[in-house]
């Protein structure tokens, strides 16, 4: 019995159904980042080990998918390392490619390389796909899309500002309720000087990130394993843990980091960009989150998380100020700020919420039903008129029984269906049918198309 195919854990088929879905989502974002001015690129799905390793952190460079060289790929190889199952070693030596692992180193190492071609500063989006080795589950995937924009060449917190206003807008018009979480890594920098842990400032970042996933709890076993003393935990807890308004929060943290120079760069900051944010009708959407820190080790100012409201699912946006990235490639002092929408997180949250407009079911929206052979010929006719007019249509390849063919355009969720028979054919006219109300009418091509339109 032969062993029925299968796609690896992580990914996903998508038929014409969630195509339509998808591309509704990538439409509505990309129409949002044209509408900001941003201009479109796009990379390898393949980048050099070398450009990817290391900009991520620990936990990041064990989630890169690595690319088995090709050719006599065991040649010059420690034997001694295959011998002792070094994994690590063994990919650095097997493997000089790999998958992206997001679309900002990237983007990055594309600055570099194109930097003489470029207008600083340069705003760009990009759709596409990205891949991480993390273990599948519910809205975590091994192969997603990105969306990310970026401004780079530009140190402007009115960057951050404008970044969020498009967060905002592309949510209205995907109808879907969030909450957008704000915190910056100053602020981070400036606690762990507090706590008297400045040194463990990558750790500090990484635990903390995980504390809507494991808990508060978990976060300082973390912490503890990582070396950080009980006293500088005690200290830690009650100020990632904050509450109250956006606006008291950020009172208690200008008195607590009072004493660190960085710590109040970071609270200055925050306050730029909430009361931007407020200006633009924002205030209601944003929320001070003390316990944000985005394990990727880049950033370095303002981080944006974007939860929705109505489903328990993982982040759905994210990004960030990045100082120091193009640094790496040989390009220092170059500033920079993005956001990513995960594009399958917000598929995920639009289906639960059943949130898609009933016009994307179906890419036609007119069907021509296939009667007999004069009449075939005279719909192909019908039908070139109306592509030409810019509506989508088809015709029933098959000369079948008319319930058959109704029965596809149902199945299809057709919009409309042109019937021409006998009489029709002879009148130079067709019969129109709205599938939804079950109205029709006989009405000429041109009547027709007018309507459509």
């Amino acid at each position: 019995m032969e062993k029925k195919p299968s796609i690896p854990k992580g990914t996903r088929d998508f038929g014409p159904a969630e195509m339509a879905k998808r591309n509704y989502i990538f439409d509505t974002i990309k129409d949002v980042f044209k509408l900001y001015g941003f201009k479109q690129i796009e990379t390898p799905a393949m980048e050099m080990l070398s450009t990817l390793m290391g900009k991520y952190g620990e936990e990041g460079d064990k989630l890169l998918f690595k690319i088995l060289d090709s050719g006599d790929f065991l040649r010059g190889v420690d034997p001694a390392l295959i011998e002792a199952g070094d994994c690590p070693r063994l990919a650095a030596q097997l493997c000089e490619k790999g998958l992206r692992y997001d679309l900002t180193v990237p983007f990055a190492r594309f600055v570099v390389m194109h930097r003489q071609e470029l207008q600083f500063p340069f705003k760009r989006y990009q759709i596409q796909p990205v891949w991480r080795a993390d273990r599948p589950q519910k809205g975590r995937y091994r192969e997603f899309y990105q969306c990310d924009a970026d401004v780079i060449g530009s140190t402007s917190l009115v960057n951050e500002i404008e970044l969020l206003g498009l967060i905002a807008e592309v949510m209205k018009r995907l109808k879907i309720n969030v909450t957008i979480k704000l915190n910056n890594r100053k602020v981070l920098a400036g606690i762990a000087e507090l706590i008297g842990e400045p040194d463990k400032i990558i750790d500090i970042t990484v635990a903390i990130d995980k504390i809507d996933k494991i808990g508060i709890d978990k976060v300082n076993e973390e912490l503890a394993s990582k070396g950080i003393s009980a006293e500088a935990i005690a200290r830690l807890t009650p100020i990632i843990t904050i509450t109250g308004t956006t606006e008291s929060r950020l009172k208690q943290l200008a008195g607590l980091l009072a004493d660190s120079e960085t710590g109040r760069l970071g609270v200055e900051e925050l306050q730029t960009v909430l009361a931007g944010a407020s200006r633009l009708g924002l205030g209601d959407i944003i929320e001070l989150d003390v316990s944000l820190a985005r394990g990727l080790n880049y950033y370095t100012g303002t981080i944006i998380e974007v939860k929705a409201r109505d489903v328990q699912i993982g982040s759905i946006t994210g990004g960030g100020r990045y100082d120091n990235l193009t640094g790496v490639f040989g390009m220092p002092d170059v500033s920079g700020v993005g956001i990513s929408f995960g594009a399958d997180r917000i598929y995920d949250v639009l289906n639960t919420l059943d949130l898609y407009p009933p016009t994307i079911a179906s890419s036609t929206r007119l069907l021509f039903l296939n009667l007999g052979e004069a009449e075939e010929a005279r719909s192909m006719e019908y039908l070139m008129e109306a592509r030409a007019a810019g509506i989508n249509a088809e015709i029933y390849p098959d000369r079948s029984k008319m319930k058959k063919q109704m029965n596809y355009a149902n199945a299809t969720a057709v919009p409309f269906v042109a019937i021409v028979g006998e009489t029709e054919l002879a009148e130079s006219k067709l019969t129109l049918k709205n599938m939804q109300t079950g109205e029709q009418k006989v009405v000429t091509i041109a009547e027709a198309i007018a309507e459509l339109a």
